[in-house]
């Protein structure tokens, strides 16, 4: 059992989640690997989860937890709007999700950490930092996962509150490139997405491997 925690623990850890809020918009990326014990089950696989028009969910845990709990928001968000006729507010909505997390750590705790970004008409761009005991921070920039050692220490150093888009993508480029080239068991491939008054999409895929394919028997 104590194996399975550090197994659990170590997994988390791999992972790589990262963002930060620039002159109005927010950036988050984060690794497309699905991986378990050894294995590298795919690399494709989108970690972000576009919560509503204007929010987005970035997440890194136990698989399982990951995707029940961040559809559990994303359901939970589209049906306080279906009800009430106009959407959460990110402040509202990063709320609601550590109000579930605090719930459920003192019944069966999800093991997940989130980043989420938004977008809202009076308060421009925003960024919460929530992790998997319930933390919730407003931030300007913030990291999950082994890869959160180098990113947080480049965004540190080049991060400005009134970064423009293009300065925005350079410096995530920046941290994945010291991913790449720093961490021992890097993640090869990230998904990219922003958010601003324009919505929330994808922005761009940084692939330095193709999707795993498995070989005819």
């Amino acid at each position: 059992q104590n194996r399975n925690r550090t197994d659990l623990k170590a997994k988390k850890k791999m992972e790589c989640v990262f963002g930060l809020v620039g002159k109005g918009f927010a950036i988050v990326a984060a690794d497309t690997s699905a991986v378990h014990s050894i294995l590298l089950h795919k690399n494709n696989e989108d970690k972000i989860m576009l919560l509503d028009s204007h929010k987005l969910v970035a997440a890194s845990g136990e698989p399982g937890d990951r995707v029940q709990f961040t559809e559990y928001v994303q359901k939970n968000v589209s049906l306080y709007k279906f009800r009430n006729g106009i959407p959460l507010t990110t402040a509202a909505a990063a709320k609601f999700t550590r109000g579930e997390l605090a719930t459920a750590l003192r019944k069966n705790p999800y093991s997940v950490n989130i980043l989420m970004a938004g977008y809202d008409e009076e308060s421009g761009a925003s960024l919460y930092y929530i992790d998997y005991i319930a933390t919730l921070h407003k931030v300007d920039k913030g990291a999950f996962g082994y890869g959160s050692y180098f990113s947080l220490s480049t965004m540190d150093r080049h991060y400005r509150e009134d970064m423009s888009v293009e300065e925005a993508i350079e410096l995530v480029d920046k941290c994945i490139l010291e991913i790449r080239s720093r961490l021992v068991v890097a993640p090869p491939n990230f998904v990219i997405k922003i958010v601003d008054k324009d919505g929330a999409r994808d922005y761009a895929w940084r692939q330095s491997v193709q999707d795993v394919t498995t070989a005819a028997v």
